[in-house]
């Protein structure tokens, strides 16, 4: 016997229980699901129902089933995004989604590995925002953060050549570290004379 598959607040749940969602990463992910579902359902009833032989006089009829079936695939997108939405708001208020678990655990899982710029870039990709108290405590710590990754990455020895400090000012910038950081750090570690 073949199980049913999840209904979509369980998927969502379960999509959360995983880690913390922003609600546009989240409902980014509901639709693509939702749709899938809905094409699924489409193509198991057009297989019950399917023609037998095809002649000249079915292409007018196959023209005029295509236009319907694009007019029904438009209705099913915003029958499915109205059904996402009002999920996902059942889901806030039940306390499932929270935006600012979701800022507070990606900067915690960013922070010691990436600058204010680079944290502040991906949530502006989810549609979020740090608030000036994190943007406070993260710039407070930035040049110590900044610190830690460059010694992983290139040791306790300074570079002395131009084009291995180019390298590594690549890639602390690339890391999101503001360019008069890196400048000062690099300084103080002797990497830039």
């Amino acid at each position: 016997m073949a199980r049913q598959p999840l209904s979509l607040k369980a998927r969502a749940i379960a999509l959360l229980a995983q880690r913390e969602h922003s609600r546009l990463e989240l409902r980014r992910k509901l639709l693509s699901i939702e749709r899938r579902q809905r094409v699924a359902t489409a193509v198991n009833a057009s297989r019950s129902g399917a023609k037998g032989a095809f002649d000249e006089a079915d292409l007018g009829e196959d023209l005029d089933a295509t236009a319907a079936a694009d007019a029904q695939a438009a209705e099913a997108a915003e029958a499915a995004e109205a059904t996402v939405d009002a999920l996902l708001d059942s889901l806030a208020t039940g306390g499932y989604l929270n935006e600012t678990r979701f800022v507070e655990s990606r900067v915690h899982q960013r922070a010691s590995r990436f600058g204010v710029q680079r944290i502040q870039q991906e949530l502006a990709q989810h549609g979020l925002k740090l608030d000036a108290e994190q943007q406070d405590a993260l710039r407070a710590s930035e040049l110590e953060r900044a610190r830690e990754v460059w010694l992983k990455r290139f040791g306790p020895t300074p570079a002395r050549e131009p084009a291995e400090q180019a390298r590594q000012t690549r890639f602390l910038l690339a890391r999101g570290f503001s360019p008069d950081l890196v400048r000062r750090l690099l300084r103080a570690q002797g990497s830039l004379d």
